[in-house]
């Protein structure tokens, strides 16, 4: 029955599905009733295994007991208080804790509800930054092709990836895009790509044309995460890093995927050893149990933005209803301590090596045109069969019948496991992937 004539009392006619493919969704529902550990449950009661960590953001498995209690806790003691010109007690110590966890200097954290919103709130620092400074001609923003950077206006124009883009004009104004790197020279291997650092040379090149003086920052991830897993090469973020300094470009990292641990690390600038000055996190902050996202600025930028303004008067008009929420931020520090006591990042580290061994291993396959990842990403790229895109979306929906939640990225099969998997659960996982291929 198609979408168009479903009674108006179908249970699933209402709610218009986030990058859903809604009418399909409809005729092949894939509802998940609940989750414990490293498994969602059908309706039916059938165990399916997370592959995808939720949405890369439920690291440490589903319905921990530590984080629902300090929930409850919290919305016992304040559900919510007004965020602007008011303060409370739970956003100025997970503020606290992250800025610890930071690189060094990136330490005057904002606080959000999403990746979009976090990204959102960089472009506007680095735009207000410059131009408290005198550089107001600094306007222009540089991203990457098959980055993503949320779903928000100034996060898709810097966005690459052509479906986030198409549909809705032409974006913010000035934002060019460097070229993504994911190139043949690297298919096949597992990291950092041997081949691709001069990429970073695009930057200049817009310099060039440009002039740095009109160019406020550039964002990339360090490991395009949405298009697919795409590592960076040797030396190419260190590059960028290089030519942002030389020519006073601000140096945005989103991390909304990479942040809090999947990379073996708090944080893939500690992971590629570059710091930028200023890095988006969410998903994993909270565990994926309460929408929260922040942003680490380096403290001389915010100082600057600060001491510009008249005193009395609000510095940075920019913030949201649900800036640093009570309930989210007791989600946050109850997360973060689990992080720490239980070493998390470091049983990242011990899972890596196994579960890049068992991507590669798809390299020969019939029909596998590549196999890419880094630390609990990986992905194994397929040859399309039909239009672009179409032979991951069945293996998606195949999946789910297979009892595996996975994502693809067009042909591309994603696997981003939480880390509270076991090394068998890592390996059943590639299991049903392998079949699942085999039999597309």
């Amino acid at each position: 029955m198609s979408a168009a004539v479903r009674p108006s009392n179908d249970p699933l006619i209402n709610q218009w599905m986030p990058f859903t493919a809604n009418r399909q969704f409809m005729e092949q529902p894939r509802i998940i009733a609940r989750a414990e550990g490293v498994y969602y449950y059908n309706t039916r009661g059938e165990k399916l295994l997370d592959g995808s960590s939720g949405l890369y953001c439920i690291p440490l498995g589903h319905g921990r007991r530590e984080i629902r209690e300090a929930v409850a806790r919290q919305m016992e003691e304040l559900d919510y208080a007004p965020p602007f010109q008011y303060g409370f007690p739970p956003g100025f110590k997970l503020a606290t804790e992250v800025a610890e966890m930071t690189p060094p200097g990136l330490n005057r954290i904002m606080f959000a509800s999403s990746g979009s919103e976090a990204v959102e709130s960089a472009l506007k620092v680095a735009l207000q930054y410059h131009r408290v400074r005198g550089e107001g001609s600094r306007q222009r923003f540089v991203g990457r092709e098959r980055g993503y950077h949320g779903v928000n206006f100034g996060g898709w124009s810097v966005g690459g990836m052509v479906n986030n883009r198409k549909a809705f004009g032409v974006g913010l104004p000035g934002v060019m895009h460097m070229r993504h790197t994911h190139i043949k020279e690297n298919f096949f291997e597992m990291g950092e790509g041997t081949h691709g650092a001069d990429l970073a040379d695009d930057l200049e090149r817009f310099v060039n044309l440009h002039g740095a003086d009109t160019i406020a920052a550039c964002i990339v991830e360090p490991v395009a995460g949405s298009t697919g897993i795409l590592p960076p090469p040797k030396g190419y973020l260190q590059r960028l890093r290089e030519i942002c300094t030389r020519h006073g470009i601000l140096l945005i990292f989103d991390e909304v995927i990479t942040g809090f641990g999947r990379t073996g690390h708090a944080f893939a600038a500690e992971t590629f050893g570059v710091t930028p000055d200023i890095m988006t996190m969410a998903k994993a902050i909270t565990n994926g149990s309460v929408p929260m996202s922040a942003i680490a600025v380096r403290e001389d930028i915010q100082q600057t933005i600060l001491d510009a303004a008249p005193p009395n008067v609000v510095e940075f008009y920019h913030g949201y209803t649900y800036s640093a929420h009570p309930v989210a931020c007791a989600a946050g520090l109850a997360t973060l301590k689990i992080y720490r006591e239980e070493d998390t990042f470091a049983r990242v580290r011990e899972l890596t090596p196994g579960f890049l061994e068992q991507v590669a291993s798809f390299k020969g396959q019939p029909d596998v045109v590549d196999t890419r990842g880094l630390g609990l990403l990986g992905a194994i790229e397929l040859a399309p069969k039909g239009k672009p895109g179409e032979r991951g979306f069945k293996i998606l929906c195949k999946a789910f019948e297979e009892g595996l939640v996975l994502r693809c990225a067009g042909d591309s099969v994603v696997l981003a496991p939480p880390f509270a998997a076991t090394p068998d659960q890592i390996s059943e996982m590639i299991d049903i992937v392998r079949k699942l291929i085999r039999e597309s």
